[in-house]
Order: C-alpha cells, then structure tokens, then sequence
C-alpha cells in the first residue's frame, strides 16, 4: 500500500507538491523571465516569505482587534486585504514559520467565468456554465446556493487580484471544464507561489499585522457570541479579544488520523498537503458546536509521485499529454475528473501510469522545469528512446502517439471521448514520461457555513461573530472538486469572509 507522507514544509521543495498543486512563484514585475530564473524564484519562494522579513515582530501582538483571522494562506489573506479596505482594524495569526499553507502549494491555476481575461481571448463562458460543470464534477451534491454566489462573483475576484498587481491572465482548461476558464500567471507557471506571494505584498503594503509561528489553541465566546482567542507565540499563552474571528486554518489533508476516521479506505494513501493541514479549524469550531458536512468526502488526487508525495499539475494534462498504461495504450480520457481518472489508475494492474508529453508542452507548462529539477521526468530524444527509457513496449507507445495525433488533428477520440485540451499534438522531441499514481489531495468536507461565510450549528443556526472560508469549509465541492475551483474557492470565500465580519465588528462595536 502506498506510503502517507506528511509534507513537512521542506521550505526548498514545498513549491510544487500539490495541485491545484505545485508552485513556481513568478515575480509579477517580469513575467517573461527565464524557465532558470522561475526555479530558482520557486526555491526563493519555497523558503517562505520569512527571508524577505514580512512578518510583524511577536512584541506588537496587541490583546484586541476588530477581526482575528486564523491562519495565513491565500483565504486568510484575502479575508485581510477585504476587511481593511472596508475600514477594519484585522490581524492575520499563523501557526506556521511562514505563510502560504496549501496556498502555496497549488499549481493548476483560478477558475472563474465571464472575465476580461477570457472575453479578450474569444473564449464563450457562462457563470451558468460554471454552475453547471461544477455540480456536475460534484456529481450534483454540491451546496447550490454555495455554489450560486461562488460563480456569480468569480470574475470579480479575478478583477479584485488584477487591481492589487495579481494578473491571472493566462487561460487553459482543467479536468471537468467544458470550456477554457482556468486562470494563470501570464507565463503559464504555477499559481500558489505567485498568489501568495501577490497577497503577502499586499497585506505589507495595508500594514495588516501578520503573526507566523503563533498558535491559535481555541475560541472563545461569551454568552453565545464569538469574542477571541487564545493563542501561544513564544511559549507564552495570551488571550487576545476580538469583535469577530474568521477562520481559514485549511482543511485536514495531512492529518493521517482524521483520514482514516472519516475514510478507512485511503489508509496508507500519499499525500501531497502541507503540514500545516490537520484540521485544526474544524476542531475548535465543532468545539463551539458548529457542524460540518460530508467529512467523508476527500479528493484523490490522479497524478502524484508515490516517492514524496509531489503533485503533477492538472495544467500538463490541460496543455495536452495524455496517459498510458505499462502496455504502452491509452487507457481513459485524461480530462474526466479527478474521481474517475483516479480510478482508472487504480483498476490498472500495476495501480500506476505514465504522463507522456513533448518539449513543446513542457514550454507552455513552466512547473515542468521544476519537476526536471526533482528527477521524476524521464526523457528521450525520439518517442522509440523513451519507450526504451521506461520500459514499455517502442511500437505501441510510437502506435499509441501517432493515433493520438491523429485525433487532435481530427478533434475527434473515438477512443475515449475527450473533448478538452485538444489544441496541440505531441511532435516535438524530446519526449517526456512521469510515473504517477493517487494520491490525497483535497479534503472537501468541513465546517457548514452560508453564503456569508457564518459557521452554522447543528440546528443550521448562526454562531454569532464567527466566519469560515477555504478547505475547512464544507459543502462547496460536493462528492468531487473540479481543478481550479481551490484557489477560487479561498479568493472569493476569502474575501467574503472579511467583508461580512467587518460588518458584523463595526455594527457590534
């Protein structure tokens, strides 16, 4: 059985273990810098913003604000930058060194639909479309009104992240999505490292205090309404007040106990999470009575390096590599959602399949730089040398590409019925194969909250004064989560979150 792996936040490898996934941070000043120099910035960003000395000193921590928010990834931030252009006085607290969490970690890019982005790209997009195809991939278990304001407010937060110098203006497709409409860096490199790094200046810029290695072991409340924390920095404990407290802990993809108690059957499954990811939120809220939805449902993750739980982007599927079996075939449609095609994978006799893409594809998707770095791309100089190079039979794997170019240039898999990231064949040398198998990725179960982010009880009532955005929320995805809709999911909840609770602070004042 494969080996769960806790991501222990090696700050020099943490970039690109996972996807929605891997991480390449590109400076946004000069997106058309070298595939050198955007490794070299993801190891600058992997290290954590803690080099570029962006965290408030522990001495300032004051014992009360307008708004807590509880943890530093993208959710949290956004939470901030929200809540302060709306007049509130909010402090960000993170438990760990640096900022970021699973944030930093995504790769595949930001869903959205009828942005600018796509209207100048020609691109046809509907946020009825998005409804649709996301309830679909969520096998139409999703929570509908979640799901309504999500896409009704996608293009505006993708507006929201261009006005702050975030510019996700690069379109591709992602496993799910019937048409274009994942969002990304303009060189095409990963989105976690670049978001966070984007929000990090950001929340510098509006001298939002940002507090890392400060543990937040509880939630108070008085009377029946939210007013602080507690928390240890230093080793010292210190209640800190609060007119309200969001939440944005992520959810508990690394936490080994809380998998098997709620899915016994992934035991011993890898997985691509940052350590930070063990469900505190959930469990200080359950505390106070909240209650959470579908805990069982948790994504696996298609395409996973079993050595050390490193994410391949859904964006090398979505620029147009396909998957074979170790007969050297096809085998699914590489652009079905990431349920079935991980269960494609695990019906193969070996439980394991290969990537196999060209140069051509390795330009257009940058995080493919930093998996050469890591030393799980194999390669040939013609398709027959990396047959030789894996082991797999040289005339069907030569059989299997040509087919494949065959039907880009008919738009037609007779095969297989994918329809999705079909606009480049594979003919430009070398040629690349990846070893991947499952792996656990995204925990879409979590803490109920409504459309204004409040966490709810078990009596679907409002727990005054407290808010939730991002992975620790539940309900969103439904049974399956379609690529691109993480980041999406942390930006427009995020900001939700910090608009809701500056509200509700300055009319409790």
């Amino acid at each position: 059985m494969k080996k769960f792996i806790r991501s222990l936040l090696v700050f020099s490898s943490v970039i690109v273990l996972s996807a929605c996934g891997a991480t390449t941070p590109d400076n946004a000043e000069d997106e058309a810098q070298s595939s050198e120099q955007a490794s070299e910035e993801s190891t600058d960003a992997a290290s954590g913003a803690s080099e570029q000395e962006e965290y408030t000193d522990p001495s300032e921590l004051e014992n009360k604000y307008d708004l807590v928010i509880v943890g530093a990834g993208g959710a949290g931030m956004s939470a901030a930058l929200q809540a302060k252009e709306e007049g509130a006085n909010p402090v960000i607290l993170e438990k760990l060194p640096v900022a970021g969490g699973n944030t930093t970690k995504s790769s595949g890019g930001m869903n959205a639909s009828e942005t600018k982005f796509q209207e100048k790209e020609d691109i046809e997009d509907s946020n009825d479309t998005f409804y649709e195809d996301t309830l679909e991939g969520g096998q139409e278990t999703n929570d509908k009104e979640l799901l309504r304001y999500f896409v009704d407010h996608s293009a505006d937060a993708i507006d929201w992240l261009d006005n702050m110098g975030i510019t996700l203006n690069n379109i591709s497709y992602s496993g799910g999505a019937s048409v274009q409409r994942i969002h990304r860096p303009e060189d095409g490199s990963a989105v976690g490292g670049y978001l966070v790094e984007g929000l990090l200046r950001n929340v510098n810029e509006n001298d939002i205090p940002i507090f890392v290695n400060t543990d937040v072991t509880k939630i108070n409340e008085d009377n029946g309404e939210v007013d602080g924390v507690e928390v240890e920095i230093d080793g010292d404990a210190q209640t800190i007040e609060a007119d309200a407290v969001a939440v944005t802990t992520g959810g508990f993809g690394a936490n080994e106990e809380m998998i098997e108690e709620n899915r016994p059957d992934l035991e011993g499954y890898v997985s691509t999470n940052s350590e930070g990811s063990t469900g505190d939120g959930i469990k200080m809220i359950e505390e106070l009575g909240g209650q959470t939805v579908d805990m069982d449902q948790i994504q696996v993750h298609p395409t996973v390096i079993q050595e050390d739980g490193t994410l391949i982007s859904e964006t090398v599927r979505g620029e147009g590599a396909i998957l074979v079996d170790h007969e050297g075939q096809r085998f699914f449609n590489e652009m079905e959602t990431r349920d079935k095609v991980s269960e494609a994978i695990t019906e193969l006799p070996e439980e394991n399949a290969y990537l196999i893409f060209d140069d051509a594809l390795a330009d257009r998707a940058k995080q493919v730089d930093f998996y050469k770095e890591q030393g799980v791309v194999e390669s040939g100089d013609t398709i027959q040398e990396l047959a030789q190079e894996i082991d797999l039979p040289e005339d069907q794997l030569e059989e299997t590409l040509a087919d494949w170019n065959e039907t880009v240039d008919n738009e037609d898999d007779q095969d297989f019925g994918r329809e999705t990231a079909m606009d480049y064949d594979l003919t430009e040398g070398p040629f690349y194969a990846i070893q991947i198998a499952p792996g656990i990725h995204h925990t879409m179960g979590g803490v109920k909250i409504n459309t204004n982010t409040e966490v709810l009880d078990e009596d679907d009532q409002v727990i005054s004064g407290l808010y939730a955005a991002g992975e620790l929320t539940g309900g969103l995805h439904g049974n399956n989560r379609i690529g691109g809709n993480a980041v999406a999911d942390i930006v427009i909840f995020g900001r939700q979150a910090g608009s809701q609770a500056t509200t509700f602070a300055q009319e409790n004042k």
